[in-house]
């Protein structure tokens, strides 16, 4: 049995575990724990921020004091299409503390708004940004940069021939300014699936996969780019610049894989304190899909098995999957190397795998003792990159295949904080 929370784990565990409890959220999918929500959860260096629909649909804003128990909660008056579990929120706060929040969108229009004072749950009517492709939008995320800017990416098309457009909001101006409306360019006959993350000097790291069609099981390769100006352009890993936009036929590859290789889409990456790229992902090959790490090192692309796990699944078809799996998180720190996920061999609790880099050796603990059902990994960024502390967004969801209802009562929404991981 795993100690109770608040008991020590054993020395090469998290060293404290405090479980915070927020509110009832809706849970009949898993539209409120998926892990491309960038952000479900974030913060600044007094205030925490967390977002997710109520058991009626409504989406409910929050925020408290950081590290406090008490959350001050505010229900606005819009609502979603939580029936289908692409329809997450993201949230961010800018340099001057505005939140920012953008949800309900699947091949749909934009939808997004701002608090209407610094540090306020109190939001704006729905807002354009710059009026340029927002009537197709999927997958919104923001990001913040070191230089105060904010980010915000989405898939503008359909699964199988959407391109990747990124927007820059600027604190001074108040404004959003589109400066790429065609990244990566499918060209009719694909489209990509990304994950991103920033580094301390401000760059962005960018790696996809790219999918032939709906079916996940076409999913094949992982790409890679860089960019040392907020996104206006970008390169390869040796310095070779692309020209835009990014396509199968031009881009960089990390790693090659197959189609049909149970390959997942929209994982998550980080960088080493170097700036190095970590990308975390699964894919089989070798009868049974194993987590995997992406990275460069130095010049070179290499890759760290984990080969844990010991169940095959076949990943294939369309919509949002039940999958034995999530998706994984990823964070590096002391030269070690922190899996986040969950999985049906260990009860679907909430899991933290780590090992030094170039290790295969996994230490495993498992942070709850209760399953989290298709629980997906999403945790304060922003809190991490400060204080290396990790705030993960919790809640008990159940995601029947494709985008079908579970029949389950309300679950609560909660947050999990570990002061220290392992090294």
């Amino acid at each position: 049995m795993l100690p109770l929370i608040g008991i020590l784990f054993h020395a090469c565990a998290p060293q404290t575990i405090k479980t915070t409890e927020v509110g009832k959220g809706w849970s009949n999918n898993s539209v409120n724990t998926v892990i491309f929500r960038k952000n479900a959860l974030t913060s600044n260096e007094d205030y925490q921020f967390i977002a997710f629909y109520d058991p009626s649909g409504k989406m409910v804003l929050g925020k408290r004091k950081l590290y406090q128990q008490e959350w001050e909660l505010k229900t606005t008056p819009y609502s979603a299409n939580v029936k289908d579990a692409h329809n997450s929120i993201s949230i961010a706060l800018d340099a001057e503390d505005y939140l920012h929040v953008s949800w309900d969108q699947h091949n749909t229009p934009l939808r997004y708004a701002k608090s209407l004072e610094p540090l306020g749950l109190e939001l704006s009517k729905e807002l354009p940004m710059t009026n340029k492709q927002e009537k197709d939008v999927t997958y919104p995320e923001f990001y913040n940069l070191p230089n105060g800017k904010l980010l915000f990416c989405y898939r503008s098309g359909e699964s199988g021939r959407g391109n990747m457009v990124i927007n820059t909001y600027d604190t001074t101006t108040k404004n959003w300014t589109q400066i790429q409306h065609n990244l990566i360019d499918g060209e009719e006959q694909r489209s990509a699936y990304w994950q991103m993350c920033t580094d301390k000097k401000g760059n962005l790291h960018l790696s996809w996969v790219w999918r032939e069609t709906w079916d996940v099981s076409t999913n094949h390769d992982m790409g890679y780019a860089i960019s040392q100006d907020g996104g206006q352009s970008w390169e390869k890993s040796n310095g070779e610049q692309y020209q835009l936009p990014i396509t199968a036929k031009t881009a960089e590859y990390a790693w090659k894989i197959p189609q049909n290789s149970e390959l997942i889409n929209q994982t998550s990456m980080t960088t080493d304190q170097k700036g190095q790229p970590y990308i975390a992902t699964y894919w089989n090959d070798n009868s049974i899909p194993q987590y995997k790490i992406i990275h460069l090192d130095g010049d070179t692309w290499k890759m760290m098995d984990t080969n844990f796990r010991k169940t095959t699944f076949a990943l294939g078809g369309g919509g949002t999957k039940r999958i034995p799996i999530s998706r994984p998180e990823i964070l590096v720190n002391d030269n070690t190397v922190h899996l986040l996920f969950r999985d049906e061999e260990r009860n679907n609790r909430i899991s933290l795998a780590s090992t030094p880099v170039g290790h295969t050796e996994w230490n495993i603990q498992d942070l709850t003792e209760a399953s989290v059902g298709q629980w997906e990994p999403n945790y304060d960024i922003s809190l991490w990159e400060r204080n290396k502390e990790l705030h993960i967004f919790s809640q008990n969801v159940t995601q029947a295949d494709g985008e079908g209802l579970a029949d389950i009562k309300p679950q609560p929404v909660k947050i999990i904080e570990i002061k220290q991981l392992p090294k």
